[in-house]
């Protein structure tokens, strides 16, 4: 008796995990129906004017989207800040535009969206060659964390949102560092479509990383931000933002990348 009750309990186990990922979907379906609430669309019309830019069947997926990230992800205010419905609104519009065409979910290990009113303070400490601890404080506008959590700075947010053609977004780039990590550790290697991408992946982006930092060495200026040549894992970043912000100078300039991102992101934003 007692192995027939393992045996029923171990079953009822297997069944609730097999039925966890429908249990899911089903919900999100369910948030996806219903109607986008009037205020948040008012959002979108002042806060993120690349809404507008959109065709209408990506602009109705996006909404869809929005509702279920913001059903699912936590936000809290740091530093005495409140957070709002503009805040959760603006941030989720941008967050989401990465996740248009894709069917991989919604950032799956992030739990929570923390949000300063400005720029935060961090401590890094690192060992130099020789084996001596280095502590110093950096200024940030964002960061990602592997443990669940997006760090934003509302100001930021703000203000590259505003301006979506300067190539520079904050939340674009830390959640693209999100979805690099769903693969493990950041390293400017997301998860693609195919096992056979990857070849073609790495050596565009290696090339294209590589001469990045050669222009930064010599002080030569470039489409893509310097900060993109610290590691693969920000070059990566650096260009999800231009990719979404000048998808016409990056077409014209660099074709080959700008063929992988959209093949990774399955859009082309230079339609719009």
């Amino acid at each position: 008796m007692p192995a027939i009750i393992v045996s029923c309990l171990a079953l009822l186990f297997v069944l609730w995990l097999l039925g966890q990922p429908w249990l899911l979907e089903r919900k999100r379906r369910q948030i996806r129906a219903r109607p986008f609430p009037p205020a948040w669309r008012d959002i979108l019309r002042q806060r993120v004017p690349y809404v507008r830019a959109l065709p209408a069947d990506l602009q109705l997926q996006l909404k869809q989207h929005i509702q279920v990230f913001l059903a699912e992800k936590a936000f809290i205010g740091c530093a005495g800040l409140e957070i709002t419905d503009e805040m959760r609104v603006t941030i989720a519009a941008q967050a989401c535009l990465l996740l248009l065409n894709r069917p991989r979910g919604y950032y799956p290990g992030l739990s929570q969206v923390l949000v300063y009113p400005g720029s935060f303070v961090v401590q890094r400490e690192h060992m130099d060659e020789v084996g001596v601890a280095h502590h110093a404080r950096q200024v940030l506008s964002g960061e990602s964390w592997s443990q669940g959590q997006v760090i934003l700075s509302w100001h930021d947010t703000l203000e590259d949102a505003a301006t979506p053609d300067d190539g520079q977004n904050v939340v674009i780039h830390e959640f693209a560092h999100q979805l690099d990590q769903e693969t493990g550790a950041a390293n400017g290697a997301p998860a693609l479509a195919r096992r056979e991408h990857y070849a073609r992946w790495s050596q565009v982006l290696g090339t294209e990383f590589s001469d990045l930092q050669a222009r930064t060495s010599g002080r030569q200026s470039s489409l893509f931000s310097d900060y993109g040549a610290t590691d693969p894992a920000e070059f990566f970043a650096v260009i999800s933002e231009v990719f979404f912000e000048q998808p016409q100078r990056m077409a014209t300039e660099h074709p080959a990348l700008y063929r992988e991102l959209s093949q990774l992101y399955r859009l082309d934003p230079l339609s719009w």
